[in-house]
């Protein structure tokens, strides 16, 4: 595939009119061609116009038609990954390989999606028939279902530039949902970005549905999102970035005529909680186990597992040791882009300023923008007294905390803000203090890990990727997993109406078989 570094407004490649950019390779600091459009006023307006003019047709469409189409993504994703890959590699300094496998399974999560279309349980379909007999009041028939939202707008992230990019699972639950997207790529990787977009865009074209379905766009500094957001007819927005990211579109959406939802999912240390009798039994297996899983992806991965805490005790020191062995061992390496260099020797100093001990370190970096390994100790009363340190540090840093006790445990436990994750580590003798400790965690996450750790996770129907605030600004909503669909739908019910206009999924004969609530009871009759 030849890039143009046009725009994909709809079926069209579109020139700038307002600016280009270059890519850049953090591994070596060279510019990648080609020049890559930036979108101002005219062509953002154009794309939402479209995606509006795409949004009665499309989210009618029925779930076979739906459902292929997303199957279609899936192929065409596959038929491109080692293109994609290559490219990747150039924009992130990071192995083709690992790439490849993230575009197979980003594909599985279009398969997935498609699955999710035919079944039609997002639809949650309900029927309470007519009792025209009842008394003292007859009932008249209601029948509801979801709808779809409108046109989306999804922010690309950085870290993992399919998944959650262009062809991410953002877009995947969005197009499921029958909600037209307009993407805005982010600048790290603009020529996998434009692989993903053309895949899409090609997949619509060849589906037969409104060009509007899907655009990309690009541009640089606040002004892009600010106009998406803004624009009246964007219907939800979702953002996978930093919290003051996450929060300025957040606000901006609530202060429009008509505020709109904003999905967004910023910050988590994922804490990982010891207890005694685990740490006493496998504290290295932890410790070592915890940092080969924090280091994934340069630690510049959402569930990176940040911060271990346990009671000192048995097992501490052979937990300490072992973690201290694998980030000795953790080779520095290219971090994404020169800013996620520079905020995380910001932050890591930061920690060092605000009291945190460092007590090891990987190999000097060897690159300009490289990430070094490190680990850091504090105790529980320097966690507690200074919020700080229970802050992101998006890189390749862990925090070790030693805890005098069981009470201090529950009272650090309690101290941190929502999380992605939180995962405890316990033996049959711990259950006491596991019992005590999981309601805290089930206050501040959406997912709670037993003897295992936070990443990777499973894209299935039971995942949850999202938190109380600040790990996410609505914590009823994953945006990960097949429910990650529930964002882009809300419910309508139809009340009276004679069978021929109701919607398919509510129509007596149930055309697709769907499974509904009828009278109360799950059928599919």
């Amino acid at each position: 595939m030849t890039l143009t570094g046009n725009l994909l407004i709809g079926a069209a490649g579109v020139p700038t009119a307002t600016g280009t950019m270059k890519a850049l390779n953090p591994a070596t600091g060279e510019l990648i061609e080609p020049e890559f459009a930036f979108a101002g006023p005219t062509e953002i307006d154009h794309a939402v116009r479209l995606a509006d003019e795409a949004f009665d047709s499309y989210s009618h469409s029925g779930p076979a038609e739906r459902a292929a189409f997303l199957d279609s993504i899936a192929d065409k994703l596959e038929a491109v990954k080692d293109e994609l890959a290559a490219r990747l590699a150039l924009e992130t300094g990071l192995p083709a390989a690992q790439f490849e496998g993230e575009a197979i399974r980003t594909a599985d999560v279009f398969r997935k999606f498609a699955t999710v279309v035919r079944q039609g349980r997002f639809l949650q379909a309900t029927i309470d028939p007519a009792q025209p007999d009842r008394q003292p009041a007859p009932r008249m028939d209601h029948r509801l279902q979801k709808v779809a939202l409108g046109p989306v707008v999804i922010f690309g992230a950085s870290n993992f530039p399919i998944s959650y990019s262009v062809a991410g699972g953002d877009t995947a639950s969005a197009l499921a949902a029958g909600c037209p997207v307009v993407l805005k790529a982010h600048n790290a990787h603009p020529g996998a970005s434009e692989i993903q977009g053309r895949v899409i865009q090609q997949a619509v074209g060849e589906a037969g549905l409104h060009e509007g379905v899907f655009s990309l766009v690009r541009g640089a500094g606040n002004e892009i999102g600010e106009a998406l957001v803004d624009h009246p007819l964007v219907r939800a927005v979702t953002f996978t970035g930093s919290e003051g990211g996450g929060m300025a579109l957040y606000r901006r959406a609530q202060q429009r005529p008509d505020p709109i939802p904003v999905f967004t999912e910023m910050t988590s240390v994922n804490p990982t909680f010891a207890l005694p009798a685990a740490l006493a039994a496998r504290g290295a297996e932890i410790g070592g186990g915890l940092v080969q899983r924090a280091m994934y992806n340069v630690g510049q991965a959402c569930l990176k597992p940040a911060v271990l805490l346990a009671v000192d005790g048995p097992g501490f020191q052979e937990m300490r040791d072992a973690a201290s062995a694998a980030v000795e061992k953790a080779a520095a390496r290219t971090m994404l882009t020169p800013g996620i260099h520079d905020a995380y020797t910001r932050n890591a100093q930061r920690m060092e300023n605000d009291g945190a001990t460092r007590i090891a370190a990987g190999p000097a970096p060897a690159q300009a923008w490289d990430g070094q390994s490190l680990l850091y100790e504090v105790s529980g009363e320097q966690l507690l007294a200074e919020p700080t340190l229970r802050e992101e540090v998006f890189g390749p840093a862990v925090l070790l905390v030693r805890l005098t006790g069981l009470d201090q445990l529950f009272d650090v436990a309690c101290a941190f803000r929502g999380q992605l994750s939180a995962t405890l580590h316990a033996e049959a003798a711990d259950r006491a203090a596991a019992e005590r400790l999981l309601p805290i965690l089930e206050r501040r996450t959406g997912r709670i890990v037993f003897n295992a750790f936070s990443i990777p996770q499973e894209v299935s129907y039971a995942s949850t990727h999202g938190g109380p605030f600040p790990a996410t600004s609505d914590s009823r909503f994953t945006s990960v997993g097949m429910g990650a669909i529930e964002r882009f739908v809300r419910p309508v019910t139809y009340q009276n109406f004679p069978d021929e206009l109701l919607p398919e999924s509510l129509r007596e004969a149930n055309p697709h078989h769907l499974w509904r609530v009828v009278d109360g009871e799950l059928t599919r009759n």
